[in-house]
């Protein structure tokens, strides 16, 4: 571990997973080191060279990465998530207590373990490692928060926290599809920085509305489709896993020419239907593409499915984390990034940061 952490530093991820956001980071020319407790997410981090602690979040802190500027996190999303349990959606009232707990510098160790489910607590660990940084006169110069978008008023609360200490703030749900990801994913996100104005990233791609194509006319770029990610020519449609409108009956679908649906841990459970009705499923590294990861990014470890479906995907966290950096991305460049072997953009893509924004970068490299 202490070799990991000794080396320079620019972004500490909590809960790393496989490493979505490491990937985008890689993308940017930024080191990155991830937290993960999950072995098998961590077997697919060190396959892929990324920077890894296994372990819980809870039991380190700031000085355990000395050196970082960025604090990213995307706490576990089960809890808030639409199909999963709703235990962290009917406990909202007492995380936002918990957030003002934390701001007032108590410790919520006794309170969290009252909690029906532990997972739900976590969401807030982001703010106990920003305060600890804070009170310690070493506060980060940017945090980024991402998860599902029932988390956005939590992000909130986290948000005026964050601006009664000297950060500048910004929240909402932004749609992945108009970052470039083939896939609709909604996501809570909080940017907050120290000495620069915050912004969210500014969207390069349309919005998906079912049943369309993309307008003729825009000075945006249509969104992409599972069948141009996928490098498909042939007609195929997705068949979800999940009932639509509460009735199981009732399975989504999506055709090749429109984006994914949300990828889920159960992806591999979609079937492909094709025109003379032969059905398939879609392989593990095709999942991985419709959530932006390289064709070639070596998963490992048993539930890969999982590992796929609980991922930021890089391509948008690249986007997010530029901005939270005060930087702009070539999008032409990020493209090559995605369609890049991983054994040639892990280590950065030249000319993918284009042009300085909101101030001066934080980072260098």
């Amino acid at each position: 571990m202490a070799e990991s952490l000794d080396a320079h530093l620019d972004v500490v991820d909590l809960f790393a997973g496989p490493g979505g956001l490491d990937v985008g980071a890689s993308w940017l020319g930024l080191s990155v080191c991830g937290i993960e407790l999950d072995p098998r997410a961590c077997e697919t981090r060190m396959a892929a060279g990324l920077r890894t602690v296994q372990g819980d979040v809870r039991i380190f802190g700031p000085d355990d990465f000395p050196g970082a500027k960025v604090l990213a996190g995307g706490p576990p999303c089960q809890t808030f998530t639409i199909a999963g349990s709703g235990t962290g959606r009917k406990a909202i009232d007492t995380v936002l207590g918990l957030v003002d707990e934390l701001a007032s510098g108590k410790d919520i160790a006794t309170r969290l373990r009252t909690l029906h489910d532990e997972r739900t607590g976590l969401v807030v660990e982001p703010l106990r490692w920003a305060m600890q940084a804070l009170r310690q006169g070493t506060p980060y110069e940017s945090i980024v928060l991402e998860q599902v978008p029932a988390v956005l008023p939590v992000w909130k609360a986290i948000g005026r926290v964050l601006a009664a200490n000297g950060y500048d703030v910004c929240h909402d749900v932004l749609r992945t599809e108009q970052f470039g990801v083939p896939q609709t994913r909604r996501r809570a996100v909080l940017i907050a920085r120290r000495n620069g104005k915050a912004a969210l990233p500014p969207e390069t791609h349309q919005a998906y509305h079912k049943g369309t194509l993309p307008p003729g006319e825009s000075h945006l770029l249509g969104w992409v489709s599972m069948a141009d990610a996928l490098n498909r020519n042939d007609e195929f449609t997705v068949i979800s896993n999940y009932g639509s409108g509460g009735d199981p009956k009732n399975r989504g679908r999506r055709s090749a020419d429109q984006p994914a649906a949300t990828v889920t841990g159960k992806i591999t459970r979609n079937r492909l239907q094709f025109p003379d009705g032969r059905q398939s499923r879609l392989s593990l590294p095709e999942a991985g593409i419709l959530q932006t990861f390289p064709s070639d990014f070596p998963w490992r470890g048993g539930d890969i499915g999982q590992q796929v479906g609980n991922a930021v995907p890089p391509r948008f966290a690249a986007h997010v984390l530029a901005t939270a950096t005060g930087r702009l991305i070539d999008s032409a460049r990020l493209d090559e990034a995605v369609r890049l072997p991983w054994s040639e953009s892990s280590s950065g893509v030249s000319g993918i940061i284009r042009e300085t924004a909101l101030r001066e970068p934080l980072l260098t490299g």
